[in-house]
């Protein structure tokens, strides 16, 4: 069985975002390699927990876990996205897991080093620098490198977030083109596997490199019968988000209105300050066709998703949603923009997508395929069968077993 050193900086059973994009890859590459896991203490508890349960005791032999913590104001300052101070602190943690990864190697014959979580490109860590020094295997990634976030997507953002967003992607561009460590990584890797198609395109444009295109996140197999809904007299249109800029929940509402349909019913859940929008949908016209539900429990989604016929997801920066494969996972075909996870994730047999262009021409397009889609009620049917093979094809164990591909062909 492959020895695999894993830096993971965070990971949590039972959570969603970077926790559980971390834990799951864990969880499933153990069912195939034992694994030296070195990540954050936040979630020890909850993770020695799920190892002493009885049920997880094939998998738990196979997980090693050393436990590299920081305080609890490097943490704030980690989950409040947007604060840069972290860096300093993470790229500390970072050197400090390189120690302790050395310390490791020298007691176990290592196969691989994978650098595996956070997965923005911003800091590689030092597992590269361990791999220049002992020839041991380095992977990296997934790694999300987006290049930019699509500037005229901020036309109704204040001046504040638009200088923001445009001082973040300077510095992105700087740090692809310049920064040494990133540079190091990507020429040590043996394989460098692309969060994102974009991602794959920076890969090719700063470093030369072709990396391989692995979603960071995956799919749970779910047994949901698909109802027959093609006798329906409304359109159920789902929307899920946080309700920030990066969600873009008011090309949604525009579509909706775009579309100039009463038949169109459109599902609004997220957290955050709805005012705004519950008055942009008051001047469009389509306060009656809005329901609102707020913050809800992570079952409640599932219902919802459950009980209706299209999921309009109109986010413009992302890395790979795990919401639109929550949708794909309760066959509910998805209509989105053909950009970052989302874009590899839906293909023609469970959706349709759009290009980002510019918002007006965005809510023609979104508000186009939502009348097709109204019209054609057996295409959906049809996308909604075709939900159960993306599924398989999305799901955590076909992506860990490609990891493991990956690792033997390295080997």
């Amino acid at each position: 069985m492959l020895k695999i050193l894993i830096n993971s900086y965070t990971c949590c059973p039972g959570m969603g975002s970077e926790q559980g994009m971390g834990w799951n890859w864990i969880v499933s590459l153990a069912k195939h390699c034992e694994l030296f896991i070195i990540t954050e203490g936040e979630y020890r508890s909850q993770i020695e927990q799920w190892m002493q349960d009885e049920a997880n005791a094939s998998l738990a032999r196979n997980m090693h876990f050393y436990w590299n913590p920081v305080t609890p104001e490097v943490r704030k300052m980690c989950w409040n996205q947007g604060d840069w101070r972290f860096y300093k602190y993470y790229r500390e943690w970072q050197w400090k897991t390189y120690l302790m990864a050395k310390d490791i190697c020298l007691k176990e014959k290592m196969d691989i080093l994978h650098q595996l979580n956070m997965i923005g490109f911003r800091e590689p860590g030092y597992l590269w620098k361990l791999s220049r020094e002992t020839e041991i295997p380095f992977v990296w990634g997934p790694v999300d490198a987006k290049e930019s976030f699509p500037m005229a997507y901020l036309e109704n953002t204040s001046m504040k977030t638009k200088l923001f967003i445009n001082l973040k992607n300077v510095i992105t561009c700087f740090q692809l083109r310049y920064g040494v460590r990133v540079h190091n990584a990507a020429k040590q890797a043996s394989c460098v596997l692309a969060a994102s198609s974009n991602s794959q395109l920076s890969f090719r444009k700063y470093f030369q490199l072709d990396a391989l295109l692995m979603n960071e996140t995956g799919c749970y197999m779910q047994e949901h019968a698909v109802v027959d809904k093609t006798s329906k007299g409304t359109l159920d249109v789902l929307w899920v988000g946080k309700l920030d800029f990066r969600k873009q929940l008011h090309l949604a509402l525009k579509s909706v209105a775009e579309a100039n349909s009463s038949h169109l019913k459109l599902h609004i859940v997220g957290g955050g300050n709805s005012l705004p929008y519950q008055n942009l949908a008051k001047e469009l016209n389509i306060e009656s066709q809005c329901k609102w539900y707020g913050a809800v429990t992570h079952q409640k989604v599932q219902e919802i998703m459950q009980a209706c016929d299209v999921f309009l997801f109109t986010s413009v920066a992302e890395g790979t949603p795990h919401v639109v494969l929550e949708a794909i996972g309760n066959n509910l075909p998805v209509l989105c923009f053909n950009t970052c996870g989302q874009g590899d994730s839906v293909n023609e047999a469970v959706g349709r997508k759009i290009e980002l262009s510019n918002p007006r021409q965005s809510v023609r397009d979104f508000a186009a395929q939502l009348n097709e889609l109204e019209g054609n009620r057996q295409l959906l049917k049809e996308m909604a069968l075709n939900c159960k093979k993306r599924q398989e094809e999305l799901s955590w164990e076909n992506k860990a077993l490609q990891m493991v591909e990956y690792y033997n062909k390295i080997i």
